[in-house]
Order: structure tokens, then C-alpha cells, then sequence
């Protein structure tokens, strides 16, 4: 019996959608040589993550190992696969390979972290593949919401492995590759291991809708609108970018791009050759003077993001264009869980302004990414794999993914972020600690720092700052003196909350023995929870307290 071993493990993007991490190891245990598959971030929340910018998956377990790691491997260019990149790659230090399109965008990040753009390699689609260490991995086209998706086929000398990367079955996609059953039934022939599958839609019982639908009906709305049209949708999804403007065309309307993502998105599509036939772009400064009946501005921001285009014009203006009574905002996306409010808000700003916002609960301006139900199982059928392994979504996901390879007779792993599973033997063998990190203005924050958590708990219970100034007796120069954040200036019965405080630190102090007040760190104490005391009994809240001590030397 060989004593190498196979394993998988999932560093994010198991038990949760969004920050995909997926390590594959081949040798002895614990001396394993290591490929990476995707770098990704997810987004903050005011709610749960005040003031953040990015969340990274935690890749300590991966540092540790930085001189195992043979390669990385980006399947495609959507930000939760390829946004951590120019963040985390100085830990890890090996190459990245990618198709053009995602190297593209990868290489643009590393610039942007002064690292060189050397260290991204372009790969040709299959069959041509790349040599790392024990494993032979090569891209395969498939048809998702961005150009270039791939799968990736792993050979390792205990067989091969397929990470399907986020996937759908569409054979009409209008940029990017359609979906080859007929090349895919050609990777699976030699057999697979296992087959790593995305989990998106396994609830979704009806068959995935084709990118091609969307078209005619977006022309149908653009047609029918008596003033200037807004829409959004993801960057990313350069199809349907290029379906709306040519909607917009058709019915007779200028497009106008607002927003650097959506730019920035096009300028790489256009330059890595994908993108040959989108229409002509107005300027925002053009645009003014095109009336509005014959104007598509498509903007960024279909997530509810504070400062996309979408939000500027919520607002009232962005780039010197605004929205008025008549007009119409089109929604061609589907909100990400966890999006929702910032979502409403923003259409329920455009409604104030008069405007009609359209979302996809007609199911008619937009088609997901990503597999559904019926396909998830057709990708099993064509691969016929010894085993499937459901990455990419929430632990229902992998969950009800495990039993849908069950009801086909595919033995089903579920392995969350952490979970290294011995694929030969088909089951978990290690538990891996897994976390978050969060990019917190240029500081990467470990989850468990406790600075988020105290960001947190100043925004629910407000703060207090105390001074105190003692003198070289050890006694107070007068009483302490108070300073609010985030918190009412009015106590119970209308009295001054500062007074109110001070008035009950200072008789406090009085009465402190010598002991106390020579002792700063008890008197700090003692401070820190009078003052809590008194503002809870004065207004119900338990502050968060600053206690500055001086003494006069």
C-alpha cells in the first residue's frame, strides 16, 4: 500500500459563499506537496463587520507550508476567486496560472501591490496543461457569468481529481464558452476520483435558463420606457453588460458606462480579445446633452454598494447626472444573501424620486451563474465520478449537494472550510483551524483580534473618555471630567448626563482610601465600572469607557 496520500481541503468557500481557498496536497503526511486553487475575498457589512473594506480566508496553515506550495491556480475573474491576490500572494510566494482573461485581472491586482506582473502566468485552455510538483492540472472551459471560466482537471499519481470552479450548463452564453458536454464526457473517460462540485443552486429545481434569454426581453422594457433607463448588474458579467447595451441600441438609446469596475471590466475583455462587438460608449459629459428618452446609463452597484454608481445616484447625482420622475432603474441581478437591505434602500430612494425600479421577480431580465438542480446532476452523470466533494456554498448547500449525489448512487463528502479529506479513503482526517482575516484601511485584523468586536460594541452602548488628574499627594485635582460619543446628552429626569457622571465620579473619589488612589490600575477599574453604573441607571446603556489617568509629578 502506497503510504502518499491525495487531500483536499477547503480553506474558504466551504460552508459559505464567497472567499473561495481550496488546497490539494499529494505525498506523505504532513510532507505533502500543495497547489492552490483561487484566492477570493468576501464583503463586509455594517451589521457584523463596521468599517472593514475586505475579509480574506485565514491561510495561516498555508504560510506555515509556504515552501511546500508548488503553484496557484485562479479559475476565473469573479472577486470571491481572484480578489485576494495582490493581498495574500507575498505569503505564499508561487506562481499563479491562469487563462488571459483571468490573468488579466489578477495582474492588474498585483500591480496595484507593487508585486510583478511575472508572477501571473497566462495557460491556454485543454489540453494544454501545467506541471506542478506531483500534479498535472489543466483548464477546461465552462460557461459561467464571466469569460474564460474553467474547470480544472488535477492528475496527481493516485488519479485525477475535477474542480468544476463556479459553473452552469449553457450552450448559448453570448461572451465566453459555451458549455461542451462532448469535451467534458472526454475529461471524465480516464476516471475521475472525485469531482469537486459548486453548490450554489442545488435547491433550484427547475433547469438552468440560458444567458440567450435575457436579450429580447431587456430590448422589449428598454422600447417601452418614456424616459432615460438605469441599469446595473455585476461588472463581471460581461454578457450581460454587452446584452443590455445592445438592447439599449436597439431601442434607439445611447449607453453611457458609469463606474470604474464596469469600465475596468470591459477595457480587460476588449484588450484579451474577448470583447470585439460592444457598441460605442458616450461620455458621462456627452450624456448630459442626449435626451433622456434615447439614454442607457449602465452603472455599477447591483449589490447595494455605499459607494457605487448606483448609490451616488440614489443620492442624487453621480458625474453630473441625475434621475427624475419618468425615468426607470433596472436591477439585472440577483441579490446576494446578505445584500438585501442595502438593496431596498436604494430602490426605495429611486421610488421617492419617482422612479419605477424593476428586479428580477419576474425571472425575466436575468439568469443565474450557476448551476441548478437538474444540472448539478446532469455534471454527475457526465463525469461519473468515484465520489463528489460540494464546495462553493452554505452548509445547507453541501449538505443537500451530499444527498443529491446519494439519490444517483455518487458516495458524497461534506467537508466544510478546515476539513481535510483523504480523498483515496473518501473520508475526513484532520481538522484544520480556519477563520477570517479582515483588511481594515492597510492593517490586515485577525477575526479574533477583538478590534471589530469593540468597534461593535461602541456603536451599540456609545463611549465615555474619563480624565483624572491627580496631583503628587495622590490627590484629585477637582473632579474628573467626561466626554460622550454616541451617546444622548440627557439622563433620567432631564439632567445633564456629563454633570450627572462627573457628579458621581467625584464623590466617589472622596471617598477612595489612599491605597486606591496610589494604585492605577485599580482605581482605572473601579472608575470604568461606576461610570458604566451610573449611565446604565441614568439611560439604560452600558458604554464602552475610556479611563485616562495623569499625575503631576
Amino acid at each position: 500500500m502506497s503510504s502518499e496520500r491525495l487531500i483536499y481541503l477547503p480553506l474558504g468557500g466551504a460552508g459559505e459563499i464567497g472567499m473561495n481557498c481550496y488546497v490539494y496536497g499529494y505525498g506523505k503526511p504532513d510532507e505533502e506537496r500543495l497547489i492552490v486553487v483561487d484566492l477570493g475575498v468576501t464583503f463586509p457589512d455594517m451589521d457584523t463587520t463596521p468599517g472593514v473594506d475586505l475579509i480574506f480566508p485565514d491561510i495561516s496553515w498555508l504560510e506555515a507550508r509556504k515552501d511546500r506550495i508548488e503553484a496557484i491556480f485562479i479559475t476565473h475573474a469573479h472577486e470571491d476567486h481572484v480578489g485576494a491576490v495582490g493581498h495574500l500572494w507575498e505569503k505564499l510566494g508561487a506562481p499563479i496560472h491562469a487563462r488571459a482573461f483571468t490573468a488579466n485581472i489578477a495582474r492588474r491586482k498585483m500591480d496595484e501591490h507593487g508585486y510583478s506582473e511575472q508572477s501571473v502566468r497566462t495557460v491556454e485552455a485543454w489540453p494544454e496543461a501545467v506541471t506542478a510538483g506531483p500534479f498535472t492540472v489543466g483548464f477546461v472551459p465552462i460557461s459561467h457569468s464571466i469569460p474564460e471560466s474553467s474547470g480544472l482537471v488535477i492528475d496527481t499519481p493516485a488519479g485525477r481529481v475535477v474542480h468544476t470552479g463556479d459553473f452552469k450548463i449553457d450552450e448559448t452564453p453570448g461572451v465566453g464558452e459555451p458549455f461542451d458536454r462532448t469535451l467534458w464526457a472526454q475529461v471524465a473517460e480516464p476516471g475521475v476520483k472525485a469531482l469537486v462540485c459548486d453548490s450554489t443552486n442545488v435547491f433550484s429545481d427547475h433547469p438552468g435558463r440560458s444567458e440567450a434569454s435575457v436579450g429580447p426581453e431587456i430590448e422589449k422594457l428598454m422600447k417601452a420606457q418614456p424616459g432615460m433607463v438605469v441599469a446595473t448588474t455585476f461588472a463581471s458579467n460581461i454578457s450581460r453588460v454587452r446584452t443590455i447595451a445592445q438592447a439599449a441600441v436597439a431601442a434607439g438609446r445611447s449607453v453611457c458606462l458609469l463606474g470604474r469596475a464596469m469600465r475596468r471590466m470591459i477595457e480587460a475583455a476588449v484588450e484579451t480579445g474577448i470583447l470585439d462587438d460592444f457598441p460605442k460608449v458616450v461620455s458621462p459629459e456627452d450624456a448630459k446633452s442626449i435626451p433622456r428618452e434615447n439614454l442607457l446609463l449602465l452603472v455599477t452597484g447591483s449589490q447595494g454598494e455605499r459607494r457605487a454608481a448606483s448609490a451616488q445616484l440614489a443620492n442624487g447625482k453621480y458625474m453630473g447626472l441625475r434621475l427624475k420622475e419618468g425615468d426607470t432603474f433596472l436591477f439585472s441581478s440577483k441579490t446576494i444573501p446578505g445584500n438585501e437591505r442595502g438593496v431596498i434602500r436604494i430602490m426605495n430612494q429611486f421610488s421617492e424620486m419617482g422612479v419605477d425600479v424593476i428586479d428580477d421577480s419576474s425571472g425575466l431580465y436575468h439568469v443565474s451563474g450557476h448551476a441548478n438542480r437538474p444540472d448539478l446532476k446532469t455534471m454527475h452523470e457526465i463525469c461519473h465520478p468515484e465520489k463528489v466533494i460540494p464546495m462553493h456554498g452554505e452548509h445547507r448547500h453541501l449538505r443537500e449537494h451530499v444527498k443529491l449525489a446519494g439519490e444517483n448512487d455518487y458516495p458524497g463528502v461534506l467537508a466544510v472550510n478546515g476539513t481535510m479529506v483523504d480523498i483515496g479513503a473518501g473520508q475526513p482526517v484532520e481538522f484544520i483551524e480556519t477563520g477570517r482575516v479582515y483588511l481594515d484601511g492597510r492593517a490586515h485584523v485577525g477575526q479574533f483580534d477583538g478590534i471589530i468586536r469593540d468597534r461593535i460594541r461602541m456603536a451599540l452602548n456609545g463611549h465615555v473618555t474619563v480624565t483624572l488628574i491627580l496631583d503628587e499627594e495622590n490627590e484629585p485635582l477637582g473632579d474628573p471630567w467626561c466626554e460622550l460619543m454616541g451617546l444622548p446628552e440627557t439622563g433620567r429626569n432631564n439632567a445633564d448626563l456629563v454633570e450627572t457622571l462627573e457628579n458621581a465620579l467625584g464623590g466617589w473619589l472622596q471617598r477612595a482610601d489612599a491605597k486606591v488612589l496610589r494604585d492605577d490600575e485599580t482605581l482605572e477599574k473601579d472608575l470604568r465600572i461606576l461610570c458604566r453604573r451610573t449611565t446604565e441607571n441614568e439611560i439604560g446603556k452600558k458604554p464602552e469607557v475610556t479611563v485616562v489617568i495623569s499625575r503631576l509629578s
